[in-house]
């Protein structure tokens, strides 16, 4: 059975689950329910060091933390060691216990500035960064990365080896090359060996959909921790799913449609609570899309959300279609 999580720094987290930082997904709101759920670290957005440094409005609500989510990493992502250096340091500040680095964003905007997984092109530059930032706070430096760059390319082991060299904490790695993006399937095996070239924690990420999944990872790859992306979308469950089966070998059913319907209110409650009504709907909507994704007549119901102006047309839709019986549960 497996129950203990990894020691990052002076950091222990309860269980090997965490949360992936996801832009417009692990918002405030959505990483509470998560770590109600058994999610023992979460991850902000990932946001820009420059933002920070150039006092950017917008990254105010990606920095906000809430009561109960703790321990929680900050992620932050640049390409200017000073800069990076600087802000890290300006953080360390914050009610954050681990700093974490992005060098693994696919997204073009961000790898044409030279920042995410560009920097797995340029380890010197990365190494430079990494360092800095270490040398600069006493919390711990932990920092996510891929497979590689280009398709057939691995580079993750001496990637890793130079990061615990430069001082991390500890290291994340996803199990596909930037030109994958998310196609395909995620190389779980360099993963294990990663985990064998370096001593500092190592978690696994990619392909982790079902509770049995985030076991097989760390029995395949011998990884510390599990970090769950795509798979948790509109299923925040699978955070209690995957820590039963770790500690007691039996995994919990599927969420019911009413505790479907509840979670999907509570997380329209506490977005417009956070964002306003009418942002916290029009977001919902994708969230609606990924709650009842699988589910008989979802289809209709997403296209008559998309209509929803306010909570109380959601919370009606919803009732409405629970009582009429057509959602159902699979």
């Amino acid at each position: 059975m497996i129950k203990a999580g990894p020691v990052i720094g002076s950091v222990a987290l309860e269980s090997p689950l965490v949360l992936a930082p996801m832009a417009g997904v692990t918002d405030l709101p959505f990483r509470l329910l998560c770590r109600e759920q058994g999610c023992s670290l979460a991850y902000t957005e990932m946001v820009s060091a420059k933002a920070i440094l150039y006092k950017n409005k917008n990254t105010r609500d990606l920095l906000r933390v809430g009561e109960g989510e703790h321990p929680v990493a900050v992620q932050l992502f640049g390409s200017d060691p000073a800069v990076m250096a600087e802000i890290a340091a300006y953080v360390e500040e914050g009610p954050y216990e681990i700093i974490d680095v992005n060098m693994g964003c696919p997204v073009p905007k961000i790898v044409k500035n030279g920042e995410g997984s560009a920097l797995m092109k340029n380890p010197g530059l990365a190494e430079k960064i990494l360092t800095a930032m270490v040398k600069a706070v006493k919390k711990p430096v932990t920092v996510k990365f891929r497979k590689g760059f280009e398709n057939g390319e691995s580079t993750a082991v001496e990637f890793a080896k130079m990061a615990e060299a430069s001082g991390v904490a500890a290291v994340a790695v996803h199990g596909r090359t930037r030109e994958q993006y998310y196609s395909g399937k995620a190389d779980w095996d360099i993963i294990r060996r990663v985990k064998r070239a370096v001593s500092v924690p190592v978690i696994g990420n990619g392909d982790i959909f079902q509770p049995e999944d985030a076991v097989r990872m760390m029995e395949e790859t011998g990884c510390d921790g599990v970090m769950i992306a795509r798979g948790v979308k509109g299923n925040p469950w699978i955070f209690g799913r995957a820590r039963a089966l770790m500690e007691t070998g039996i995994a919990p059913p599927k969420p019911s449609i009413e505790e479907i319907r509840a979670m999907i209110l509570r997380h329209g409650r506490m977005l417009s609570e956070y964002k306003g009504e009418k942002a916290a709907i029009r977001e919902m909507r994708s969230h609606m899309a990924w709650y009842t994704s699988g589910l008989p007549n979802s289809a209709s119901l997403r296209n008559d959300i998309n209509q929803a102006e306010t909570y109380e047309d959601m919370e009606k839709l919803l009732m409405e279609r629970e009582r009429s019986g057509y959602i159902r549960s699979v």
